[in-house]
């Protein structure tokens, strides 16, 4: 297994330039515009902003700007920061010392005397530049570049399959699945895709008539088109590619934003239904990724083109969002935790149980990195 390991992490080595200058590029647009939501509500609030940096560590290059905050590029591309006036560190902890010793005016511009609803306005606002970020992501690709759909009718039934033992027949044309409308074969993969042994009720039309019938999705490990292994939920059909089937649609602007905010709520319900089997056992945790598995799939991904990478981009920005929404101490969705119990009691936290709470969160955080981390070695060393 170690020459295994070896061999692919030597591989993976062999194309890191075009591994890594995607997932830097990826990476950061989805970084900048996570911490510029919270510069500008920060801003917005009358918070003094003493730095911007995409990365950690030493800085690299940057400059002040007329308001006195440094914007700079540090050493380590992974991740960033934005570092509020009274802040210990770049983890919005709260210098008390500093704090004790303040003036009346320096408090007015210090973060951590900000009335607690313009401390959580300033927090969420990072998760929802994400999302905001991905939902014009997607807009922008759909009214310029299109979606190319093909419909929902079964082409080919493989036998001893789900949709066998259901009675699918070829030419059905998929038309609901529990009452929710198809429009095309992705929408019904999409539904299949996260529903492996949990019966569905699927009517097709057949021949012009409505036909109903109950399938039960079979989880297999499908491959995608870069070699890389996921286990889903199938029913056993294969897509019609008669031209009539196959279309390419563009949206108007509005149409566009709208089809851009359901695919970014899809990805989020997708990954909250993902985690939730993880913990009910229905998913294995060995598809958790972290920066080698995005780095690997980033530069697979730029091999299909600029707009291929910026989805990827979007698909990246809805899952950091996300994450940081998890109440996790020292992660935006543990700080605004912080504060919904600081507005319930009335004043915060005693600062030793937020201390422990910080500890705990990055006990958690440095876990999950590990894991991840492991995940990808072992990912790398199979494919």
């Amino acid at each position: 297994m170690g020459s295994g390991i070896m061999a692919s992490l030597g591989a993976f080595g062999g194309g890191v330039v075009g591994y890594i200058v995607p997932f830097l590029f990826v990476l950061t647009i989805v970084v900048f515009f996570h911490e510029l939501g919270h510069f500008l509500i920060a801003r917005w609030c009358g918070v003094k902003v003493q730095a911007f940096s995409i990365g950690f560590g030493p800085e690299i290059v940057g400059f002040n700007d007329r308001y006195g905050t440094r914007w700079k590029l540090s050493a380590v591309p992974l991740g960033g920061f934005v570092k509020f006036f009274g802040d210990e560190n770049a983890a919005s902890v709260p210098d008390r010392d500093a704090a004790s010793a303040m003036s009346e005016e320096e408090k007015k511009v210090s973060f951590v005397f900000q009335p607690v609803r313009s401390r959580a306005a300033v927090v969420a606002a990072g998760p929802i530049a994400n999302f905001i970020l991905a939902i014009a992501i997607f807009a922008v690709i759909f009214a310029t570049v299109g979606r190319q759909t093909t419909s929902a009718r079964v082409d080919t039934v493989q036998p001893n399959s789900a949709a066998q033992t259901a009675g699918f027949q070829p030419g059905d044309l998929v038309t609901s699945i529990n009452g929710e409308a198809i429009d095309s074969f992705s929408d019904m993969q999409r539904i299949v895709s996260v529903s492996a042994g949990e019966p569905l009720k699927v009517v097709v039309d057949r021949g012009g008539a409505p036909v109903t019938l109950t399938a039960t999705p079979q989880m297999r490990e499908i491959k995608d088109n870069f070699g890389n292994a996921h286990r889903l939920g199938v029913l056993g059909i294969s897509r019609s590619m008669h031209p009539g089937d196959i279309k390419t649609r563009t949206y108007g602007p509005i149409a566009a934003v709208g089809e851009g905010a359901k695919e970014t709520w899809f990805i989020i319900d997708r990954t909250l239904s993902y985690i939730g089997g993880v913990f009910s056992g229905r998913e294995a945790a060995d598809q958790l990724g972290g920066p080698i598995r995005i780095a690997q799939v980033s530069g697979e991904v730029a091999t299909a083109g600029f707009v291929a990478l910026m989805h990827l981009t979007a698909v990246l920005s809805v899952s950091i969002g996300l994450l940081n929404l998890f109440p996790i101490p020292l992660l935006d969705g543990g700080h605004l935790l912080f504060y919904g119990i600081e507005a319930a009691r009335g004043r915060p936290l005693s600062e030793r149980s937020q201390e422990i709470g910080f500890r705990i969160g990055l006990a958690i955080v440095v876990m999950l990195m590990i894991f991840a981390t492991f995940n990808d070695i072992l990912h790398l060393a199979t494919s």
